[in-house]
C-alpha cells in the first residue's frame, strides 16, 4: 500500500495505472472506431499511445480483454444516454420520442467512433460477437418500457426486439456510408418509427 501511495511528479502510482489504463482505451476506441479490428492489435495500441507492452499487460490480460472493455464503455454511455433522455423527456410518447431519438443519435453521430464500435465492430470482431448479441435486450428491454401496455406483453416484447433492430440497421448503415441521408431526416425518421411502434399498443 505504502508503495501505492508514493508519488512522483505529483502523481500516485495508482493514479499513473489508471492514467495508463485510460489512454490504452482511448487509443483502442480510436483505432477500433476508425479502422476494422483487425488494427486493434496490441502492438499497434501500444505504438499509438505511446507506452510499452508491458504497461498494456498491467492492465489488460490481451487485445480481447481490451476490445471488450471498450465496447463495454461505449454500451454503458449509450444505455445511460437513453435513460437519462427519457427521464428528463415530457410525459407524452412524443416528447420521449423525440428525446431519446436525438440522444442517441448526439452519441453516435457526434462521435462516429462509438457508433461503430457500438453498431459495426461486433458482427465482424469475434471478441464482440457474442456479447454484442446479449446487450441487444437491454436495449429492448428500454423500448419496451416506453410501449403502451394495452396489450399482451409477448406482442410488446416483440415490437421492442422488432424497432431496436431497425434502428440498428438504419444506423448501421449511416455509419457505414450506404445510407445517404441528413441527420436531421434520419433523425426524423427514427422517431416516427419509436411513434408507430407506439401506436400499435395505443
Amino acid at each position: 500500500m505504502a508503495g501505492a501511495a508514493r508519488t512522483w511528479a505529483g502523481t500516485t502510482l495508482t493514479d499513473r495505472k489508471a492514467a495508463r489504463r485510460r489512454l490504452l482505451l482511448d487509443t483502442a476506441l480510436d483505432l477500433l472506431g476508425t479502422g476494422s479490428g483487425a488494427a486493434v492489435s496490441v502492438r499497434a495500441v501500444c505504438r499509438q499511445a505511446k507506452l510499452t507492452e508491458r504497461y498494456f499487460y498491467e492492465s489488460f490480460a490481451d487485445r480481447d480483454e481490451l476490445i471488450l472493455a471498450v465496447y463495454e464503455e461505449v454500451v454503458d454511455e449509450a444505455h445511460r444516454a437513453l435513460v437519462d433522455a427519457v427521464r428528463s423527456s415530457g410525459p407524452d410518447a412524443r416528447s420521449r420520442a423525440e428525446s431519446s431519438v436525438s440522444a442517441f443519435v448526439k452519441l453516435i453521430l457526434d462521435d462516429p467512433r462509438k457508433g461503430r464500435v457500438l453498431l459495426l465492430a461486433p458482427p465482424t470482431e469475434p471478441a464482440l460477437s457474442r456479447l454484442g448479441v446479449q446487450r441487444l435486450p437491454m436495449f429492448a428491454a428500454l423500448v419496451r418500457e416506453q410501449l403502451a401496455d394495452k396489450v399482451d406483453e409477448g406482442d410488446r416484447e416483440m415490437t421492442a426486439t422488432a424497432l431496436v433492430g431497425a434502428l440498428a440497421n438504419l444506423f448501421s448503415a449511416y455509419l457505414g456510408g450506404t445510407l445517404r441521408v441528413s441527420r436531421d431526416r434520419l433523425t426524423a425518421h427514427c422517431v416516427r418509427l419509436v411513434l408507430g411502434a407506439n401506436a400499435l399498443h395505443s
